[in-house]
């Protein structure tokens, strides 16, 4: 019997992510590593000294001047945010999170991810004053691209269910920590910048709806506009950067039927076309002019929100969180260290990430499973649940962005860091162990049971 090759590209756009994620895991494996390397040799002092020096710019009285740390969390993971946004978008609107049978189950198991540990870390630092209940939000956030990274990692025996279950958690609990940060985790808000910023957003809305596609247009205003009128407000840039992308046009303007018509009109007529005396090395002008039709309703053919997606993901992975896990990541380890691993901060953040992040996940979909809530995705086990509950523990990139935003007092800071790493290092490795046995476990026995029939 003939049998059908199985590829990637017959899965959804976020499960091609996945298998970009793997190195991009790595990678951000490897700066964290780095910065905990370079943060206890003589580099630290020079690279602290830089981090902290100021730049910007003005125009006559307008000014902007932030010190390079702030510019890296404020400007950098902000065209992070912004993928995260054009993600979001899709997936809602034609991707796993706009069927409910796929939503329901991840979307429990999300919320009891972010509650429980929030609980758990304001039940550690309920008496130790108000500076270090700041840190609640720290524990509630996974990375995405760390989880999933894992996740490839055990190869492609792994369930697709399994794929779309972790990244619709991971997502909805994006949304979760956007909405904390943006509510929870913001400076003294001057109305009349945040005023500037959502009349510019709405003309962003406006054009879309006008049905405007240059892409360059929605940069000038979203970065020059929003995300500017944002930064100066109060409330953090970051959340300019996912609504400027949901007014990102999602819609084609060449549907598929037209464009297989035209694509195949183009190819006769360049079969035609008048060539050019050197062709092995040239093409004549007729066949320049089809080729730039093609290439334009090549263009037409894919969403703006899809080609910015694509595009950017390889930013963000190779570039954007590096250097962000480079600049926060790094830990002094002295002699305090002890004292700093057993801090209220510190237990907080790594017990709500290890600890509540798994019995949240966890501990939510198996009652809602009993309940009749919802059903267990086909081919997944409870096993399969518990190993991504453990991914979703790591925090890693969102747990250090919200830490840069909880703290006032470094040594705060020092402490949550120290939690994010070992908490998300643990997870991570048992999550893998976990799932590796379980996965390995059930091919076996579906193995068994085709050699049995």
């Amino acid at each position: 019997m003939e049998t059908k090759s199985f590829s990637f590209t017959h899965l959804s756009p976020i499960l091609q992510f996945v298998r970009r994620s793997s190195f991009g895991a790595i990678l951000l494996f490897f700066s964290a590593f780095l910065a905990l390397i370079l943060a206890n040799t003589p580099a630290h002092g020079p690279i602290q000294e830089f981090l902290g020096k100021i730049i910007g710019f003005s125009v006559g009285n307008f000014q902007v001047y932030k010190s390079v740390l702030l510019w890296i969390n404020d400007g950098l993971m902000s065209i992070f945010f912004f993928v995260v946004g054009l993600e979001l978008k899709r997936e809602l609107i034609a991707g796993e999170l706009s069927k409910p049978q796929n939503v329901i189950m991840p979307m429990v198991g999300a919320i009891g991810g972010m509650v429980l540990p929030a609980a758990i870390y304001l039940l550690i630092n309920w008496s130790t004053g108000p500076q270090s209940l700041n840190g609640w939000g720290i524990p509630m956030a996974t990375d995405i691209a760390f989880a999933l990274g894992v996740l490839y990692l055990l190869g492609p025996k792994v369930p697709v269910q399994l794929k779309v279950f972790l990244t619709a958690l991971a997502i909805i609990d994006d949304i979760g920590a956007v909405s904390v940060v943006a509510l929870f985790y913001t400076s003294e808000i001057s109305f009349s910048n945040l005023i500037i910023g959502g009349s510019i957003l709405s003309v962003m809305f406006l054009l879309n709806k006008l049905g405007v596609r240059q892409v360059f247009i929605y940069a000038i205003l979203g970065i020059g506009g929003v995300w500017l009128a944002f930064l100066l407000s109060g409330v953090h840039a970051t959340i300019a950067a996912v609504l400027a992308a949901f007014a990102i046009p999602v819609n084609r303007s060449i549907d598929k039927e037209n464009y297989l018509s035209s694509i195949e009109s183009l190819t006769k007529n360049f079969k035609t076309a008048k060539r050019a005396e050197k062709e092995q090395y040239l093409l004549s002008t007729d066949e320049q002019n089809i080729i730039g039709e093609i290439h334009r309703l090549s263009i037409g053919a894919m969403s703006p929100l899809q080609r910015l997606e694509n595009s950017m993901h390889g930013l963000v992975l190779y570039l954007v969180m590096p250097i962000f896990a480079l600049a926060n990541a790094g830990i002094v380890i002295d002699n305090r260290w002890l004292d700093m691993l057993t801090s209220p901060v510190a237990l907080g953040v790594f017990l709500g990430l290890f600890l509540g992040k798994i019995l949240g996940i966890f501990g939510l979909c198996f009652i809602g499973l009993k309940l009749n809530w919802f059903k267990m995705p086909e081919f997944l086990t409870m096993k399969m649940i518990l190993g991504v509950s453990f991914l979703a523990a790591i925090g890693f990139t969102m747990s250090l962005f919200i830490n840069s935003l909880a703290f006032e007092v470094e040594l705060y800071t020092e402490q949550a860091k120290m939690g994010i790493l070992l908490a998300s290092l643990f997870s991570g490795i048992i999550g893998y162990l976990i799932l590796k046995k379980e996965i390995h476990s059930n091919t076996r026995v579906k193995i068994h049971k085709l050699y049995a029939s």
